[in-house]
């Protein structure tokens, strides 16, 4: 027995109590894309969430949580790198 948050197709949240659901009978959650995403970001996706991804998830899911945190990356590499100019003055 488990809530189960996810993004349909039509990018609106849905969280459904599921009784009884194996993990590969399912949709990716919300933290599944983004597990998956951050693990892909480092090249350490496992081949079984690779297999639930491309079967199960919706693409445009995965893009838009990756485009999100490659522009969260960049802001934070841009602000470290300022503070590091700044104290070094």
């Amino acid at each position: 027995m488990a809530y189960i948050f996810y993004i349909t197709d039509d990018f609106k949240c849905v969280s459904t109590f599921h009784k009884g659901l194996h993990m590969e009978d399912r949709k990716p959650t919300l933290v599944d894309v983004l597990k998956s995403v951050l693990a892909s970001f480092f090249g350490v996706q496992s081949d079984e969430n690779r297999k639930r991804d491309f079967q199960q998830g919706n693409p445009a899911q995965f893009i838009i949580v990756g485009l999100v945190l490659t522009v969260l990356f960049i802001v934070g590499m841009i602000f470290v790198v300022k503070l590091i100019l700044a104290s070094a003055k």
